[in-house]
This record gives structure tokens, sequence and C-alpha cells, in this order.
């Protein structure tokens, strides 16, 4: 189970690094729109006018794929002050119930845009702004990204029953 584990956790950092290419990809862009908008460098040319369409699928795209990450590593939101007065037992018995709603709730909004993907794909939907992409293009990655979150989950049930019988020390609110 560890090197599973391990090597689930090296997919999830290669994601998060392709998250930080695309976030230096989206500054790139928005700093040439910035240049292009200021100085007149290219005649007739005077922004990049799919900057602000690109920078919010960029964002969006970012999120879902640091999330299954973030996770792994403890650093979502985590609001524990109930955890920390409960005996320890309650709290682990806590634990449980949250990862055990996690799963299912992920894998609910996996199965949900898996379904919304391919009816995207069965009418051809398209987004048109400035432009135009096929729908299924931005539903795609959330269907994998929330499979990888409830895998993600998974080993962190395990990791809480390896563990004491007690409330998690990741992200802790209240010391």
């Amino acid at each position: 189970m560890g090197c599973l584990a391990s090597a689930y956790g090296k997919v999830l950092a290669a994601l998060a690094l392709l998250a930080c290419a695309v976030l230096f990809a989206m500054m790139l862009v928005i700093c040439v729109d910035v240049l292009l908008r200021n100085v007149r460098l290219i005649p007739g040319v005077y922004s990049v006018a799919w900057a602000n369409e690109a920078t919010e699928y960029s964002l969006y795209l970012i999120t879902l794929l640091t999330a299954p990450w973030l996770l792994r590593q403890g650093q979502h939101i985590r609001v524990d002050v109930f955890l920390r007065i409960v005996p320890p037992r309650i709290a682990w018995y806590c634990e449980w119930l949250c990862d055990l709603t996690a799963f299912v709730v992920c894998l609910l909004i996996a199965y949900a845009s898996w379904k919304a993907t391919l009816s995207s794909m069965a009418i051809n939907a398209m987004v048109v702004k400035t432009l135009a992409l096929p729908e299924w293009w931005l539903l795609a990655p959330m269907q994998l990204c929330f499979v990888l979150l409830a895998i993600e989950v998974l080993f962190r049930m395990a990791r809480l029953h390896a563990g004491e019988r007690g409330p998690r020390d990741d992200a802790v609110t209240v010391a």
C-alpha cells in the first residue's frame, strides 16, 4: 500500500506542477496583454483579445489540478474546533464520518460531471465568447479532479485507520 500511495502522491505532485506551468503561462499572457495595451509594439495590435477568457479558464484548471494535491498535503480548508474539544475517540469517528461523506460527494460530482461531459459531447455544445471551444473541454477536467479527490480520501482513510485514535493533526485551526 505504501508504494501505491507514494506513486499516487507523485502523480498528484506532477498535476500540481502542471498547474504551476498553467499559472506561469497565464501570467505571461496577462503581461503581454498589458504591454500591448500600453506600448504600440505591433501596428494595429492593441491587446490580446482572448486574455481575459484564457485567464478564467486557467484559474478553473489550476483549481482542479491542485485540489487533490492540496488535500494530500492537508491544506484544504478545515474547521476542526469541535474536534479539538471532544474526546479523541469521538473526534476520530467524526474524521471517519467526514471522510466517508467526502468520498461519496466526490464520486457523485465525478459521476454528474461525467454525464454532463457526455451530454455536451453528444450535442456538440460550444462555448462561444472571444474563443469558441467545445463545452466538454471545460467539463472533462472536473470528473478527473473529483475521481482523484475520491482516491485521495481513500488514502486519507487508510492513514486515519493506521494512526492514533484521535483527530488528524494536519491543517489544525486551533492550537
